[in-house]
């Protein structure tokens, strides 16, 4: 198969961003659903002036309230110790129905968190949709960590057609223990915890491939590390007759051309999406 390092870095994307990327609504949905009945209550709290008083005497009527607190500060932590800088004490709170906590001790966390404001201070009308709005902002915040999974996911799709037109068997994240349990077949890796993202196996000559796969909008020293990485990888499969395949895009590979361009030409295939598309899985000797 003929090597390319240019057209490799020449059609690395800008982007793998599907809809999904944007907001995980199933996520959000249910993450709001799950309070709705405690922010209700809270929602009794909105525009009083005597809150500690009337917080008070919600808390010993319901004292489950106050397993949403964090949630309107959107932290997702049930404990939280808070390092008083003016005192230079530490204060513990347990969010749980169980907690040791104080009802007064609340009072001074709504008080020293702010969330004394949210209650008092006019704009604020219902805690459900203000908690929606929170889920969705923390929704966001795993943006970095789905730009991986859909490299993934992109992949995992192309592949598992292929494998159905071809016949091959499929493993999605599979580790050495798997891919023994499933096929039979003893791979040996650098470390336990290794897991690759996709392994498919013939079972006519009982051949197979493992599936790495990753995109980087950024550089960094990671990306470096990662062509180390996979370069040893690859050497150590090749002696077990294993074909190991990384498929991996994005502009952050830039940064480190060097490192990536001394991997290619260790490896024998490294392939980005565009290659994917175009049916490169075709050309490989299964």
């Amino acid at each position: 198969m003929e090597k390319n390092f240019k057209y490799l870095v020449e059609t690395f994307r800008d982007s793998i961003k599907t809809w999904s990327y944007l907001v995980n609504w199933d996520k959000v949905f249910k993450n709001s659903s799950e309070f709705e009945i405690i922010l209700n209550k809270l929602n009794y709290l909105l525009g009083k002036k005597n809150l500690r008083e009337e917080f008070t005497r919600l808390y010993k009527d319901s004292p489950e309230i106050i397993k949403v607190l964090p949630v309107l500060l959107a932290v997702r932590e049930k404990k939280l110790e808070i390092y008083d800088i003016s005192t230079k004490e530490s204060y513990l709170f347990d969010f749980n129905k169980t907690s040791n906590n104080t009802v007064e001790e609340y009072c001074l966390f709504l008080e020293k968190s702010g969330l004394s404001k949210l209650f008092q201070e006019d704009g604020i009308k219902n805690l459900v949709d203000y908690v929606f709005g929170v889920e969705v902002g923390l929704d966001s915040n795993g943006r970095k960590n789905r730009g991986g999974q859909l490299m993934e996911e992109v992949v995992e799709t192309y592949v598992r057609n292929f494998c159905e037109k071809k016949g091959l068997k499929f493993i999605p994240q599979a580790n050495a223990k798997k891919i023994q349990s499933e096929w039979g077949f003893a791979v040996k890796v650098d470390k336990s915890s290794r897991s690759f993202d996709v392994a498919v196996y013939n079972p006519k000559n009982k051949k197979i491939k493992l599936f790495e796969t990753n995109f980087y909008n950024g550089g960094g020293s990671k990306l470096k590390a990662v062509c180390g990485e996979f370069k040893g990888l690859y050497s150590e499969l090749k002696k077990q007759n294993i074909d190991f395949i990384w498929i991996t895009d994005g502009q952050g590979w830039k940064t480190a051309l060097r490192p990536l361009e001394e991997t290619y030409n260790n490896n024998e295939f490294i392939f980005n999406l565009l290659m994917l598309e175009n049916g490169i899985l075709n050309n490989l000797d299964w």
